[in-house]
C-alpha cells in the first residue's frame, strides 16, 4: 500500500464515519467508516516507516557508466 492509497482510504473512512449520516439495513456505514480509517492510518504508517526506515538507500551501490571510456563503435 502507498501514500496515495492511504491518504485515499483515511479520507473515504473519515467521509463515511462523520459526514455519512443514511442508515441502511444489514450494513452499518459508520462501523464501515471506522475500518477503513484504521486501515488507512495503518498503512500510511507502515508506508512511511518503509520511505523512512527500511528502504536502506545510503548502502547501495551506484553504477556509473563512462560512455567517454568505451565508445560505441562504428559501423
Amino acid at each position: 500500500m502507498t501514500i496515495g492509497s492511504s491518504i485515499v482510504l483515511i479520507a473515504v473512512g473519515a467521509i463515511l464515519k462523520f459526514a455519512v449520516t443514511a442508515h441502511v439495513s444489514g450494513f452499518n456505514l459508520q462501523t464501515a467508516g471506522t475500518v477503513l480509517l484504521v486501515v488507512g492510518i495503518v498503512g500510511l504508517l507502515l508506508s512511511l516507516a518503509y520511505t523512512f526506515w527500511w528502504a536502506d538507500r545510503a548502502n547501495r551501490p551506484v553504477a556509473v557508466r563512462d560512455d567517454r571510456l568505451d565508445p560505441p563503435a562504428r559501423y
